[in-house]
């Protein structure tokens, strides 16, 4: 049966409603839509102009209509009377291919089809700074190694635990906050769930974080590389595959020393063999490369990957293995889309079983130390045009996720890094003003 948003909307005391939607270059777009219209905008949608968002349309494109997802609602702990919802992009008579939330959707689709349902986790991991961006929000939060420092961490208990506790409220089960490894950085974790799921409230997750720092007069950022001497900002995925009834893990192999199923191996493989393309959307911008060619940070490690390789419960791979049933790819920076970054594994996993794709034996190696003496390692893009490059190229991606939306992101990303080669920085000031 059908959920009649109205009604639930004077159950719940709602009063507006979010619908929204993320478009290509994972900027939340939204309308604000009062409860007595909320009817009319579930059967046809709130209204957008595509031009306006990172969407690759034109002016001369109709109307599009974001169709809020009943599914998805999630009434905003610190501001009850408002509800988020997460829509679909429909124009023209269909829906948007090259839209990301559609797009995941028909992975999805294609993954039901043969009787797979991905579920993730994510680890989203931020920055507390200045209003200003330029400098973190607590000057006391200078020590070499500050991760799980549990004075800083209480420093900010006033934001991590509204956080915490909004996330408790909307029932995402999260189980622990903390300090990371660098300084004025934070992660906090919730279950894993459906991949949908899992990426609507990654959506929501970012937005929350902000709004609520920014009531606390601090600003977040999940930006990828905000100061050249720290650690990043990772946005990790655990990843498994289950049954249609969600009772039975399929990654899952207990006579396995990994403790990985046949399919698991090959939906890894699949990962692996396209993780050079899928780079351009799990690391999507400019500044995206400066954390995967970090040079060493403060803290000693730079917890990034810079080649595809795979290992054991070993946080210096681009994979690891920390338990059995499933694996954590540690591409994805803070910058990530949400409902890309599924697509894009569910995409590349679904070619590994397809085309039985072997990952190869592990490596029990620190490849911090000593990755450089490995011959025939596939090393990751070092900057945001190589990226896109292999991207548009990769047959396997094209075929999984459609020209559409491979044409429409390369384009827009190409834009991207024009915009950034013709901008002149300050170090291009200072090391070549004189020449």
């Amino acid at each position: 049966m059908a959920v009649n948003l109205a009604k639930v909307a004077k159950e719940k005391g709602i009063e507006y409603f979010l619908i929204s939607f993320v478009d290509l270059f994972g900027v939340l777009r939204s309308k604000l839509v009062p409860t007595r219209a909320i009817g009319q905008m579930q059967k046809d949608g709130a209204g957008f102009a595509g031009f306006a968002a990172w969407l690759d349309l034109t002016p001369a494109h109709p109307d599009m209509f974001a169709i809020p997802d009943p599914a998805s609602l999630i009434q905003l702990p610190w501001k009850p009377q408002v509800a988020w919802l997460a829509g679909d992009l429909f124009m023209g008579g269909d829906w948007v291919a090259a839209s990301p939330r559609v797009a995941l959707k028909q992975q999805i689709a294609k993954a039901a089809k043969k009787g797979y349902y991905m579920k993730t986790g994510v680890e989203c991991e931020y920055f507390l700074v200045s209003p200003d961006g330029l400098s973190l929000s607590d000057p006391s939060d200078t020590q070499e190694k500050p991760c799980y420092d549990q004075s800083a961490l209480m420093r900010r208990f006033d934001v991590i635990s509204e956080i915490c506790d909004c996330m408790i409220q909307l029932g995402w089960n999260p189980y622990q906050n903390d300090h990371e490894d660098a300084n004025g950085q934070f992660e906090m974790n919730w279950d894993f769930d459906d991949a949908l799921i899992t990426a609507d409230r990654h959506v929501f997750f970012k937005y929350m974080v902000k709004a609520i720092a920014e009531k606390h007069g601090l600003r977040a950022t999940f930006m990828p590389k905000p100061f050249i001497d720290l650690t990043g900002n990772g946005c990790h995925a655990h990843v498994s595959v289950w049954d249609k009834a969600g009772k039975k893990n399929l990654f899952h192999n207990a006579r396995d020393e990994m403790g990985l199923s046949k399919l698991a191996y090959q939906f890894l493989g699949g990962v692996l063999h396209n993780a050079d393309a899928l780079t351009a959307v799990f690391n999507p911008t400019v500044n995206s490369y400066k954390r995967i060619e970090a040079q060493v940070t403060l803290s000693g490690a730079t917890w990034s990957p810079n080649a595809i390789t795979y290992g054991g419960n070993n946080r210096t791979h681009m994979v690891r293995v920390p338990d059995a049933g499933r694996f954590e790819l540690r591409l994805m920076d803070g910058a990530v889309n949400p409902y890309l970054l599924q697509a894009g594994v569910l995409a590349s996993g679904l070619d590994g079983v397809a085309s039985k794709r072997d990952p190869g034996k592990p490596l029990d190696i620190n490849m911090y130390t000593h990755g450089h003496t490995l011959k025939g390692v596939r090393r990751l893009p070092s900057n945001l045009l190589d990226a896109i490059r292999l991207f548009e190229k990769s047959k396997v991606l094209r075929a999984g996720l459609g020209d559409a939306l491979i044409d429409s992101y390369a384009k827009l990303k190409h834009q991207d890094w024009r915009n950034y080669s013709a901008s002149i920085s300050q170090w291009e000031r200072e090391h070549t003003l004189d020449c």
